[in-house]
């Protein structure tokens, strides 16, 4: 049984840091619970606002439906008492279903709606699906606007007026104008996050487009300077978040960007860097090289570590 209320969950997520665990994987890249249950429990000995299992992050693009519901009824086991905890709902429409009735009865939080698995649709497409799944589930239901799902203003209140249990947008494009019609139709109906590649990087400006969180990759391995990070954004304080993306968070986004589909792969980099090896990542994506990994340990040495 879920422990917030869609709203109760919504006015917890939106003035909180949100970060989604890597799913750990053994040497034969099966699911390695004792490892994952680690991390969580690491994850949650901070105060962060909730937690995303099976998210992007958390590679659950490469994890099978029975997968999925695995890791995230560990993630309410280990941690679910102390943390909100949020499930995917992927894949097609009958896939995206299951997935919530999954979350439900694994005592999930809440679930954050990918794109739609390959195909292109347009508005009425994409509000028949999340509609499928909001209506499958009591839960409070997230939107993630990217790739081939991206909801005009006028979607996202048709789906706000007709599912009480609609709460959140998040943006993983970054389009101003149309994140600006999209918070001005709806207001405070819904919470807002961003979820752009490396969202720190973006955070201070989406702040006064209503974005007031976001979800932390880096969070997973440096969760001191991501919680940081958080608070200087939340106070508008440039200074402090100019420092911090000088100082690591650029570097960082320049060794992510040397290869595709390191904004995944290098995160798990940063939890080896930092001693707390999640495995490898799965195909399609890649480890980093030895050479990125060495790069990338320095930089947490030099700029977070020392100055911690």
């Amino acid at each position: 049984m879920a422990n917030h209320t869609p709203q109760e969950l919504a006015d917890k997520l939106k003035d909180g840091l949100l970060s989604f665990p890597v799913t750990a994987f053994d040497s034969d890249l099966l699911f390695d619970e004792a490892a994952y249950r680690e991390h969580l429990a690491w994850q949650a000995s901070y105060p962060v606002a909730g937690l995303f299992a099976a998210g992007g992050t958390g590679e659950g693009f490469s994890l099978t439906p029975e997968e999925i519901a695995t890791v995230v009824r560990v993630a309410v086991e280990e941690v679910g008492d102390d943390v909100p905890v949020l499930a995917p709902a992927t894949g097609n429409t009958a896939q995206a279903v299951r997935n919530a009735h999954d979350a439900r009865a694994a005592g999930a939080e809440g679930l954050l709606v990918l794109p739609p698995y390959l195909t292109e649709a347009d508005q009425l497409g994409l509000e028949a699906h999340v509609s499928a799944v909001c209506s499958a589930t009591d839960l409070g239901v997230i939107v993630y606007n990217r790739a081939n799902a991206i909801y005009s203003a006028e979607t996202v209140a048709r789906l706000a007026e007709k599912h009480p249990n609609f709460i959140g947008f998040k943006d993983g494009v970054g389009d101003i104008e149309h994140l600006t019609k999209v918070y001005a139709r709806n207001g405070d109906r819904l919470f807002y996050l961003g979820g752009l590649p490396t969202a720190e990087t973006f955070a201070l400006p989406l702040l006064q487009l209503g974005m007031s969180t976001y979800s932390s990759a880096m969070y997973n391995f440096v969760p001191e300077f991501a919680l940081e990070f958080y608070r200087d954004v939340r106070a508008q304080d440039r200074a402090a978040v100019t420092d911090k993306l000088n100082r690591f968070v650029l570097p960082y986004i320049e060794i992510r960007d040397r290869v595709k589909g390191y904004g995944v792969s290098i995160v798990k980099g940063g939890l080896k860097a930092v001693g707390r090896d999640a495995g490898s990542v799965r195909a399609p994506l890649q480890d980093l090289t030895e050479a990125d990994l060495a790069d990338l340990t320095a930089l947490i040495q030099s700029a977070v570590l020392q100055k911690a």
